[in-house]
């Protein structure tokens, strides 16, 4: 028999100070009346490489198969996901047309990686616009990015 999978609620967010720049990622998980926050940030980077950070550190923080619902005001993290964009430029060999290399195939490895572990829906809402997790993800995430000493983000050419 197996067990019913938990449903978790995450929200996440990225920030740069400069695109590229020092950046953090911020992401809120909730389960039931658990509540967990995470961050962290790098030294050079970009902002969408954050977005996608938030979301995969998210992911990974989970302890077992869980139906997930995320949370991001990241276009491009929940079109590419959503629209099957991201499933596309990895079946072609990471290039979004015969031309054109799709940027941080490194995260996207990852990201779809963790989706195929997990049940995950991505919901795109709007930022800045009142949501308190979304704000709460978007203060861990600035607060991440100005930390000292942050790493290298070794993915970022």
């Amino acid at each position: 028999m197996s067990e019913k999978l938990k449903q978790v609620i995450i929200y996440t967010d990225g920030a740069c100070t400069g695109n590229p720049g020092a950046g953090g990622y911020g992401a809120v998980l909730i389960y039931g009346e658990h509540r967990q926050e995470i961050s962290g940030g790098y030294k050079r980077t970009t902002n969408n490489r954050m977005e996608m950070m938030a979301a995969i550190a998210a992911l990974q923080s989970l302890k077992q198969q869980c139906i997930v619902t995320l949370h991001s005001d990241s276009k491009y993290v929940v079109d590419a996901v959503m629209k099957g964009w991201a499933r596309k430029w990895q079946a072609n060999g990471w290039k979004r047309n015969k031309k054109e290399k799709a940027k941080n195939p490194d995260l996207w490895q990852k990201l779809l990686d963790l989706c195929d572990q997990h049940q995950v829906e991505f919901v795109w809402v709007k930022g800045h616009a009142g949501i308190p997790e979304n704000e709460r993800c978007d203060t861990l995430a600035v607060a991440a990015a100005r930390q000292p000493d942050l790493p290298k983000d070794v993915g970022y050419i």
